[in-house]
């Protein structure tokens, strides 16, 4: 009696679960087992956008993500800034700047909040805080 079919399984060039690439490495795909684009170009934009100065929500577009773009607006006119706000919602872009939960603030690059929706008043701080004023 074999155990759990191991054997069988290895021979066939099984993975433990997903979609993901076989064991014998014979097919590599360019997506993850969740069918998100990883390939060497989209990293490296990813890269170049993180690098990019201005304000970015990070998340799905859902209502919370909405509520902080619109908190963060508010902040910017309070402070009459006009800052174009750059809403990132490609997962793989978001993981690139090691953001796990949504929404996101980030400010020049640096993600400034992340996992909570933030009032008016939080946001203005943390845009002083960084420089934009």
């Amino acid at each position: 009696m074999k155990l759990f079919r191991k054997k069988e399984k290895e021979e066939k060039g099984y993975t433990s679960g997903g979609n993901c690439e076989s064991v014998n490495n014979k097919e590599v795909k360019e997506t993850s087992c969740c069918d998100v684009n990883y390939s060497s170009e989209n990293i490296k934009k990813a890269e170049e956008k993180k690098k990019e100065k201005g304000i970015k929500i990070l998340g799905s577009g859902c209502s919370k993500c909405a509520a902080l773009e619109k908190s963060t607006r508010e902040a910017l006119a309070e402070l009459n800034v006009e800052e174009y706000i750059d809403h990132i919602t490609d997962f793989s872009q978001i993981a690139n700047y090691g953001v796990i939960s949504t929404p996101a603030l980030v400010i020049n690059g640096k993600v400034v909040s992340y996992g909570k929706v933030l009032n008016k008043d939080e946001v203005k701080d943390l845009l002083e805080q960084n420089g934009i004023n």
